[in-house]
Formats: C-alpha cells, sequence, structure tokens
C-alpha cells in the first residue's frame, strides 16, 4: 500500500493579485497549470531559478495562498475551506528565508513555545518540545537570550526551532539554509536526516544542489511549470538541461555526471565526496 498523499495539487494556476491576464504584455502566471502529489514520509527537493515558482508553490502547502485557478489538498482536506485551515497550518509547518519575517517573540525560548502555544499543547510538553528543538539547532545554552542579541544565522535557526517545536508531521523549508555558514548548513541537514529517519515529511526548497543528495526525490519548477519530477540520481544525469533551468551544477556532481557516463565507470548512486575518492582510488 502506497503512503497517503501529504499534499496534492491538481492544475494549479496562481496570478498574484493585481496582474491581469489581459495586461499588455501579459502577466506569466507565478504557477501555471502545476499537478503533484507529494506523500508521507518523502524528502523532497524544490528547485527552480529565481522567479520560478518555488516559493508560490510553497505558500500553498499551508493555504497562505490560495489557487487562482485549480484545487490544493492538504492530507485530504481543500484549502480553500476556511473550517479546515486551522488543520492545516498544524500540520504543515514553514520556515522561511528571512527570519526577521517570522519572529515574533523577544526572548529566544519564548519565541520557539509560540506556535505550540497557539496549538494548545499543555505547558509542560510545550517546555519538553522547545528545549528538544533549540537543542537540535544548537540554541539551548541561549534560550534566555533576547533575540535581538542573535546574529542572523542564529535568528534563522531560531525559527528552525520554531518549527521543529511545532512536531508537525510536514516540515517545509524555503531557503531555510540561505543565511547559515557551511557548519550551520551541515548540522541544520543532519536534523533534518535524523527527523527524515523517523518519518517526517521535508520540503526542501533551496538553490544549493549539493545540498539535495539525502533527498528522496526532486521538482523542478521552470517558468512556473513543472519541468521535472524524479529520483535525484536521474536528476544529475540530466545535468545538460540545468542551464535551462537557470540552474547551477557543482562541480563535485558534474564529474560524477562525466564519470558514470563512461562505459564500465561504476560510481556510487549519488555524489558524495569520501565515496568518488574511494571510486576512483579504490
Amino acid at each position: 500500500m502506497l503512503p497517503k498523499r501529504v499534499c496534492e495539487l491538481r492544475d494549479v494556476t496562481y496570478v498574484y493579485p493585481g496582474e491581469a491576464a489581459g495586461d499588455s504584455p501579459p502577466v506569466r502566471p507565478a504557477l501555471d497549470r502545476v499537478s503533484l502529489s507529494i506523500r508521507e514520509g518523502e524528502w523532497v527537493a524544490l528547485l527552480g531559478n529565481n522567479g520560478s515558482g518555488k516559493s508560490t508553490l510553497a505558500k500553498h502547502l499551508n493555504a497562505l495562498l490560495l489557487p487562482t485557478q485549480g484545487d490544493c489538498f492538504v492530507y485530504g482536506m481543500s484549502t480553500r475551506r476556511s473550517e479546515d485551515i486551522f488543520s492545516i497550518r498544524s500540520s504543515v509547518a514553514m520556515v522561511f528565508q528571512n527570519p526577521e519575517n517570522q519572529i515574533v517573540g523577544t526572548v529566544v525560548e519564548e519565541d520557539a513555545a509560540f506556535g505550540p502555544e497557539n496549538q494548545g499543547i499543555p505547558p509542560l510538553e510545550i517546555r519538553q518540545r522547545v528545549d528538544a528543538a533549540l537543542d537540535a539547532v544548537g540554541l539551548l545554552e541561549k534560550r534566555k537570550k533576547p533575540v535581538y542579541t542573535l546574529s542572523g544565522g542564529e535568528k534563522q535557526r531560531l525559527a528552525v526551532a520554531g518549527a521543529l517545536a511545532m512536531d508537525t508531521p510536514c516540515l517545509v523549508l524555503d531557503e531555510a539554509t540561505a543565511m547559515l555558514d557551511p557548519q550551520g548548513r551541515a548540522d541544520l541537514l543532519a536534523v533534518l536526516s535524523a527527523l527524515h529517519e523517523k518519518g517526517k515529511t521535508i520540503i526542501s526548497i533551496t538553490h544549493r544542489l549539493e545540498e539535495i543528495t539525502p533527498c528522496d526525490r526532486a521538482i523542478v519548477l521552470h517558468s512556473g511549470r513543472v519541468a521535472w519530477d524524479g529520483g535525484i540520481a536521474d536528476l544529475f544525469l540530466r545535468s545538460s538541461s540545468f542551464r535551462t533551468w537557470g540552474l547551477d551544477i557543482p562541480p563535485l556532481v558534474s564529474l560524477w555526471a562525466d564519470l558514470r557516463r563512461r562505459d564500465g565507470m561504476e560510481m556510487p548512486p549519488l555524489p558524495s565526496l569520501n565515496e568518488m575518492a574511494e571510486a576512483l582510488c579504490p
């Protein structure tokens, strides 16, 4: 039996308010007849250049935006039904690129507790969730600190902690690693890998293709449409299309793809620096 659908978009088109289809020149929809589904337990990388529709699609997944045409369902609930909005947003937590847009508390632990408090979680469980979430992102020792004392990267980690504390079955991250240093990105990916192993559904929007190797699947958006939907290894073998899609291919992935194409050259299924070295120099 297939895992149940977490979200499903059926022929979704979205045009931002004020952008009429009859404008001259015609306005291109941010999403243009997009149909896709994501199942429980998947870790999906959502890729595309600026303006491809990634963030617009993400905001449909917890009803921050409603389709201009078509339908979006989250755990079987239509985002058009106002009576289901609370349940949808209690099932899908989101982390955006700019932490300043989502931090509401003045103290670190208060901000991390905001989501579960609004879910009506008992105080003792909130304390346990907040401590675990802050520990996961390396901010536990700063739980009593004012938010304004945090660096930009620490604020981004706090935004992630707030989403983790909600303990939703689905987590959407919109460029959540953009403000993190390399170690911070590695730490966050380790946290996401652990959550994925426990069965959480994760949807990661990123420009960094080196971050998507742990994912199960990639969806590439281009000009508001789905240009690719498939496995990560198969995507890397389509690197010749990356320029068309506005994606930069990492050097390691380029080397991996070139070597995979050579007859007799066996490479690991996904590019890992250590595995590449072992394959080339056993």
